[in-house]
């Protein structure tokens, strides 16, 4: 994605709203972007401990930087000053008066155009939802739909770590030999929505389990939100998800049936070169024998596993895809945000 941030006219002014695990890995890639200036952050919590959780990360390690506060605001690095504001209720938070033009809405709360729209109201200019949306609100996953961008959009969804994990790797394979129909699965790491130990879940019996010591069976919205990035294949993929004891990075497993005859060796030829030129920094793609804990902190939306795959015959593969469902997804959610800028900048 390095062609258009370098394009773009001057740095993006950021901000974000939901200080969690999306939020706080966008705030350090921001950071470490010359093309991102973050001006904002909105988070429930007070400031020293908005401070702490950004300084420490359990995954990723330590911020590679200084924090320091000053009233109510961060100054990174002795210089950067960042507004900060303490609202769960969106027309209360003044984006416009904080300096901020894109907002990532990485709350998890507010994910269609009704509750978004008080950031509109009170100055923000776009909003990009770090999930899949609740209603039409368009989708994109960068290397696969992204021209789609209209500069008259609003609101838009960077979809979810799993379909971006997803996508990128069926549009290659697609785009050359076409896909019949597939199933995928995740092997997907715990997320903070599941417990420690045996508790209860809103959304299933089993998602209550205690998440450090059970592999369980969990549904997953990827197969459908691929049909809103490649309508092509509505209703022609399918999957589930494995949440399993690991703390980050997941893997896509996809089973399909191609249209056209192909060997082994020729798809793994075509998804490299999709790596090498225009899926750049998207796709990436691996022939070494590697495990999960070897994509921490990977930039990749997905990184294509070729010692991994399989074939059965030559329209029926099997294909592994590793992601960094923390990292990874945060890397494409602040890319978006530069990619609309870009657009926008370039319609006027």
């Amino acid at each position: 994605m390095s062609h258009f941030s370098a394009a773009l006219k001057q740095p993006v002014r950021m901000g974000i709203n939901g200080f969690g695990r999306i939020g706080r890995l966008a705030c350090r890639i921001m950071l470490d972007d010359p093309n991102c200036n973050l001006t904002a952050i909105n988070c429930a919590h007070e400031v020293g401990y908005m401070a702490y959780q950004l300084r420490y990360d359990t995954m990723h390690g330590r911020f590679k930087g200084t924090i320091d506060i000053d009233g109510t605001d961060l100054v990174i690095n002795g210089k950067h000053r960042i507004k900060t504001f303490r609202s769960r209720v969106p027309a209360e938070i003044p984006w416009g008066d904080l300096g901020v033009d894109y907002l990532c809405e990485s709350t998890g709360a507010f994910l269609d155009e009704e509750k978004c729209a008080p950031h509109i109201t009170n100055g923000a200019k776009k909003v990009i939802y770090s999930a899949p949306a609740k209603d039409a609100t368009p989708t994109f996953v960068l290397g696969v739909n992204h021209e789609n961008y209209k500069p008259s959009m609003t609101y838009v969804s960077c979809a979810s770590c799993t379909t971006n994990g997803l996508a990128p790797l069926v549009k290659a394979i697609h785009d050359e030999f076409g896909v019949e129909e597939g199933l995928m699965t995740t092997v997907h790491a715990m997320t903070a929505s599941q417990k420690v130990v045996d508790g209860t879940s809103k959304k299933d019996w089993r998602g209550g389990r205690g998440a450090s010591v059970n592999i369980i069976p969990s549904s997953t919205g990827a197969a459908k939100a691929l049909g809103l990035v490649m309508p092509e294949l509505k209703g022609k993929v399918n999957g589930m998800a494995f949440r399993v004891p690991v703390a980050d990075v997941s893997v896509v497993d996809l089973t399909c049936r191609i249209a056209k005859d192909a060997s082994f060796k020729d798809i793994c030829a075509e998804i490299k070169r999709r790596s090498e030129t225009d899926m750049n920094e998207i796709l990436g793609y691996t022939n070494e024998a590697l495990v999960s804990q070897d994509f921490m902190s990977c930039s990749h939306s997905s990184v294509f596993d070729e010692t991994a795959s399989i074939m059965l015959n030559d329209r029926f593969v099997k294909l592994i895809a590793w992601y960094d469902n923390e990292y990874g997804y945060a890397c494409r959610v602040v890319d978006l945000m530069k990619y609309m800028a870009y657009v926008d900048d370039n319609s006027k």
